[in-house]
């Protein structure tokens, strides 16, 4: 295996740094005095680093400083900064593109944004991108993308009659769940391309979506329309929550519960078309 191939394979595992084999000293040693001076510092630090302990025994995850609450809340309003200048969803993607506050973006191979037609009034929000939208820079390909189109066809949808999104932009390395303040700053992106979009109904596939867009994931058994408040949007907007693609794919049991879902989108993009049809005027 080759130096390129090596570093490459380490990528896709996640690493994100390199490690000496043995550790460095970077610091200066102290004087005797200093050290001395420090004393009561460390005393008074020891309670603080015994309750992270705690914590940490406890499965509470600590955030070091550096890149804690203050640096995620500014990388999301440079994010929200960015999205809010852009005037239409060609502008967005631009700026999504060329965003650098986010560490996911050095390490996937493309930007996967939005794709599909917002006239119809329909748009659909899935996880993030998976290593088929890593490659090939589309959102839902593969083998999901097939199964998404499969499920559309049954109630009369095609693919492009819908606007198709990922809830991120770029794909974790390894393929590993988004942390909270990844998706933090993602997020006013996604929340620009719904005002822009203007979409009537949202479909949201999977847990991490419905817990970004609503607060929450909603049980299957008996799916119905629940209102996302968005920022930029006067009203809310009617949002139905499906199961993940994936586990529909390997878990039958939940295809039920889904099919009523997409029963009930049908019938409520009909009755949307009604109505437009109605208030038209002669």
């Amino acid at each position: 295996m080759d130096a390129l191939t090596l570093l490459r394979l380490q990528l896709e595992w996640g690493a994100d740094e390199a490690l000496e084999e043995m550790p460095v000293a970077r610091a200066p040693a102290r004087p005797a005095r200093a050290a001395q001076a420090a004393a009561p510092a460390q005393a008074a630090a020891a309670p603080a680093a015994t309750q992270a302990a705690r914590q940490a025994a406890r499965g509470i995850a600590t955030v070091p400083r550096a890149i804690g609450p203050v640096g995620t809340e500014a990388a999301a309003a440079q994010a929200a900064a960015a999205a809010g200048a852009a005037a239409g969803i060609a502008a967005l993607h631009d700026t999504v593109a060329a965003f650098a506050g986010c560490a996911l973006r050095a390490t996937a191979t493309h930007t996967v944004f939005a794709e599909g037609d917002p006239a119809p009034g329909l748009l659909i929000v899935g996880g993030p991108p998976g290593e088929d939208e890593d490659r090939s820079g589309r959102p839902f390909s593969g083998a999901a993308g097939a199964y998404l189109e499969k499920m559309l066809g049954s109630i009369g949808i095609e693919r492009g009659q819908a606007l198709l999104t990922p809830l991120i932009p770029w794909r974790p390395p390894g393929g590993r769940p988004p942390s909270a303040p990844e998706i933090a700053v993602c997020l006013p992106f996604l929340h620009r391309l719904i005002v822009l979009a203007t979409p009537r109904r949202m479909v949201l596939l999977g847990p991490l979506a419905a817990r970004a867009l609503l607060g929450t994931a909603p049980r299957m058994r008996t799916p119905e329309w629940r209102d996302a408040e968005l920022p930029g949007r006067a009203a809310p907007l009617p949002a139905l929550v499906l199961p993940d693609l994936d586990a529909l794919r390997k878990a039958p049991a939940g295809r039920r519960e889904a099919w009523a879902a997409l029963r009930l989108l049908r019938r409520s993009l009909d009755e949307d078309l009604t109505k437009l049809c109605v208030s038209a005027p002669a």
